[in-house]
This record gives C-alpha cells, structure tokens and sequence, in this order.
C-alpha cells in the first residue's frame, strides 16, 4: 500500500480524474443546453439591433457594450439564481412566470406593429427631436436590456429543462457558462452588424479594387440589412413571445390553442413532403406570432387607454 508522498499524490490523481470527468460532464451539458436554446439565440440576436438603429457611429459600441452588460447581469445575477431556486422549491411557477415574459414581448411586437401600420408612436423615438440625447440613450438601453431580460428567460430555462438529472451545483455552473457563452455570441454579432458600414468604409479607403468595391458594397448594404433586421427583430418578439405563452399554457394544462396550432402547422407541412420540415416551422411560427400580435394588441389598448384616461384625469 503506498505510503507518505506517493499516497498524496495517489490521492491528488484520483481526485484530478474525478474533476477531468465532472468538468467533461458540465461541458457536455452545457453544450447541449445552448444548442438547445439555439432558435431564441438567433431571435435575440434578430431583436437586439432594432435598439441601436441611428445611434451615431461613436456612441454604437458604447451602447452595445452596456445592452451586454445588462444581459450578463439578466443572466447570471437575477436569472440564474431565481432558475435554480425555483427549479428546487417551486417548479410550478416557472411557467407562469414565462407566460408573464411572453405577454410582454407579444407586447413589444405589436406596439411596433401598429406604429408602422398608423405612424402613431407610443414614445420618443430617433426620428422625434430628443432634447437630452443621454437620457434618450440610457432609455433605449433600458427597454433593450427588459427585452432581453424576457429573451434570456427563455434561454435559461431552455438550458435548465435539458439538464434536470445534474446535481444542483453543477446546473449553476451549466447555466453560468450557457449564460456567459451566449451573450458573448450575440453581442459579438451585433457589434459586428452595427459596424458593418465602418469597415466599409475603412475597406473602400484602401488602394485595392477589390477592396474598394467590397466596401462600397458593404455601405450601401447597410441600410437595408438594418431595416431587414429591424423587421426581423419585431417578428422575432411576436413568434418568441407567442410560442412562449402557447407552450407555457399547454403546460398549464390548457393545451388546445398550442394544439390547434400543431395541428394547422402539420397540416400545412404535409401539403409539401420535400419542404414538411420547414414550411411546418413556419407556419407554426406565423401561427405563434399571430396569436402574439392579438394578443399584444389588446395589452396595448388597455395600457394607453388607462394612460388617457389618467392624462384626462389631471387636466
């Protein structure tokens, strides 16, 4: 039997293999858990630039950094905690909890809705004339971070719901590195998008042909990738806040309109066998983001009528 310095070393080996192996088992989990929540990563990434649209070029980065800031905190210092804490005393809440997420984007997506359909806007915007450019900036980074905060519910309880069999350590530590992982793929993404024109316009001030064009390319592109975005971003709210709260519901128990939906869904997806997959997906999301649009639309009456009425109330 070794004894003295061999046994301690003896001991150190078997615990750095018991380690290797755990940390293999939280990579492991943690790799299936993003991929897991890989559809509301791309509607994150989809909704962010709507919040950075016209800022000028010195004040892009800057807001995106404080937007990821606020992620990383949604992630790891309210969400994280709250995921497990529920998962442990109260898993009933969860999915009220994302209903309430879900109505608020469905929300958010109809407000914009409607305010391109009419032109009437609910709040300041970049086209308004802003008096305090500071206060507008810590708003709009304000409503991007409430938004994502919703979005990174998701992904954190996408995450959580792919390990249930993980001791509860362990699940913190696969949620902290999901959460840390995922924000750095977004907004990575969305600094490049938001910068896109500047390197266009570094790469059409070189001497190469190529690089000029590339450039010019890039610059003239920009407009119309951010309005696409900027769709994109709204559409995003409205699937992800409909499925959230069709799925959630079902869960609840009240599982015909997330049924219903399945089934319209399915139905369109065999009409086509070489494209079922895809045209099943989306049909299911239009079906989501409908329900979400209705749904947002009558929480925006309620919300701006009680407004009116409290504005009346002062006069």
């Amino acid at each position: 039997m070794p004894t003295g310095l061999v046994a301690l070393l003896d001991d150190v080996s078997v615990i750095a293999r018991a380690a290797a192996a755990s940390l293999d088992d939280v990579g492991a989990a943690a790799g299936k858990a993003g991929a897991k929540a890989a559809g509301v990563v791309v509607d994150d990434t989809a909704v962010t630039p709507t919040y950075l649209t016209s800022f000028t070029p010195d004040r892009e980065l800057p807001v995106v950094w404080k937007i990821a800031r606020g992620s990383l905190f949604n992630k790891l210092v309210i969400l994280l905690p709250l995921a497990i804490a529920l998962s442990y005393f109260l898993p009933s809440a969860i999915p009220v909890l994302l209903i309430g997420g879900g109505l608020y984007l469905s929300f958010e997506g109809a407000e914009k809705v409607i305010e391109a359909l009419t032109g009437e806007h609910h709040g300041e915007t970049l086209a308004d004339d802003i008096g305090d450019t500071a206060a507008f900036e810590k708003a709009r980074v304000s409503s991007a971070i409430r938004t994502d905060l919703i979005l990174s519910a998701e992904i954190m309880a996408i995450a959580l719901g792919s390990i249930p069999e993980v001791p509860l350590v362990q699940q913190a530590i696969v949620l902290a590195l999901v959460g840390i992982g995922i924000t750095a793929l977004v907004y990575g993404v969305v600094a490049l998008i938001v910068k896109m024109d500047d390197m266009g316009l570094a790469l059409a001030r070189r001497p190469s042909a190529a690089a000029k064009a590339i450039g010019a390319g890039m610059v003239r592109a920009m407009p119309a990738l951010l309005s696409a975005i900027s769709t994109i971003g709204t559409a995003a709210m409205l699937w992800v806040g409909g499925s959230i709260v069709l799925h959630q519901l079902a869960k609840l128990g009240v599982e015909g309109p997330e049924h219903m939906a399945e089934d319209i869904a399915h139905a369109i997806g065999t009409s086509a066998p070489p494209l079922a997959g895809a045209l099943e997906w989306v049909a299911y999301a239009g079906l989501s983001a409908i329900a979400a649009f209705m749904l947002g639309t009558v929480i925006d009456r309620v919300i701006h009528h009680a407004k009116k009425r409290r504005t009346a109330g002062r006069v």
